[in-house]
């Protein structure tokens, strides 16, 4: 559970934090911040490590045995008979190139675009190893696309938060167009954030067809998932709510020059913790039986 929950963890700054510095650009004066590129390395760093223990892990429980974890055998037939052990080399394959990209290529478009494209591969191999992958018949396909799409969708707006964290955690204070930028960068991620929020709730309904069916939607306390999948829910709910709070309110007046950086720091904290703690419940409900196949 806490594996699974801190890969996604450092897939949402993998993915995220490139996808917001490109939608950024504008706001940012099409200068990268100086923590952003080695926060990136340390994110891909920590994911391919993440995601290889992940592997080892699997391979024991398959095996039976915690001493098997390394075996070179047992791994291989993880690795090349299972779509989940595939799903895990991908993962960390397409980390170890990030890092490779971090070393070689300086802050700038070409950095954040191949940093995109390789957190599209981490964040759809998240849904190779959870439900998605797991549904037969004809509505595999539906359930597995809609499941990548949630995966992205959820990284892409926590990238978001961390980086409107560390942003706004900087001594702007009395810096105008330190201020300004971040307004700006508010601002524009408006259409990106809704977007996602769009994305999330109608894959999100998807995937309780699925994983919870219509039958079942109104008894969630009756399962261990289902009290799971509750507490989620009014964690995203939470995060809407300040997600609103900071569009109709803190952004127009930064950009108006009224102050409220130091709710703002507030709230952006309260929406990355709730984001947190979405993505332990994601790890923890990945391990639990869904209520529709019980």
């Amino acid at each position: 559970m806490g594996l699974r929950a801190a890969q996604y963890a450092a897939a949402s700054v993998a993915l995220g934090l490139p996808a917001f510095m490109l939608y950024s650009a504008g706001a940012l004066g099409g200068r990268s911040p100086g923590w952003a590129r080695p926060v990136l390395g340390c994110a891909a760093v920590a994911l391919a490590l993440l995601a290889l223990a992940a592997l080892a892990l699997q391979t024991s429980v398959m095996a039976g045995a915690l001493d098997q974890a390394l075996n070179p055998e047992a791994l291989g037939f993880v690795v090349s008979g299972t779509a989940l052990g595939a799903a895990y080399v991908a993962r960390a394959g397409a980390a170890v190139v990030l890092v490779g990209a971090v070393l070689v290529l300086r802050p700038g478009r070409g950095l954040w675009s191949v940093g995109l494209a390789l957190g599209l591969i981490v964040a759809a191999s998240f849904a190779w190893t959870g439900h998605g992958a797991a549904t037969e018949g004809p509505g595999h396909g539906l359930h597995l696309a809609a499941d990548i799409l949630h995966a992205v969708a959820a990284l892409i707006w926590l990238g978001a938060v961390f980086a409107f964290v560390a942003l706004a955690s900087r001594r702007i204070a009395g810096d105008a167009a330190s201020q300004g930028s971040l307004a700006a960068a508010l601002g524009g991620f408006a259409q990106v954030g809704t977007i996602c929020v769009a994305v999330l709730l109608i894959t999100g309904l998807i995937n309780s067809v699925y994983l919870v069916s219509v039958e079942r939607a109104f008894s969630l306390g009756a399962t261990p998932y289902g009290r799971l999948l509750a507490v989620k829910l009014a964690a995203f709910t939470a995060m809407l709510g300040l997600a609103a709070l900071h569009r109709f309110r803190s952004t127009p007046a930064l950009e108006r020059g009224e102050g409220g950086l130091v709710g703002l720091r507030f709230s952006l904290g309260a929406e990355l913790l709730l984001g947190v703690l979405i993505l332990a419940l994601v790890g923890a409900m990945g391990m639990l039986a869904p209520p529709a196949s019980l």
